[in-house]
């Protein structure tokens, strides 16, 4: 073969994309296999309060110490800049 008919040869994306039968991922098809005979059950989108983590505390804990923290950080910073030297 010359050099000329592997430039002819080239794969060529639109003729690939306007192709009529386009074959699935090898995950989408171990997955479908595997899904054939134990389908998964549902998944919520967010967890069940009860399972968690912080389960025991308010959620607006976490806020109330993330936003000390940023004051206290300001606060820092503001007395190192306007110390008298």
């Amino acid at each position: 073969m010359s050099e000329r008919d592997d430039e002819e040869r080239e794969f060529d994306l639109t003729w690939a994309d306007g192709a009529a039968h386009k074959e699935p991922s090898a995950r989408a098809r171990m997955l479908a296999a595997r899904w054939k005979d134990n389908p998964p059950g549902p998944v919520p989108f967010r967890a069940d309060p009860e399972h968690r983590a912080s389960s025991g505390r308010s959620p607006w804990v976490s806020t109330a110490v993330v936003l000390g923290c940023v004051v206290a950080v300001i606060l820092l910073l503001g007395y190192v800049n306007f110390r008298p030297y």
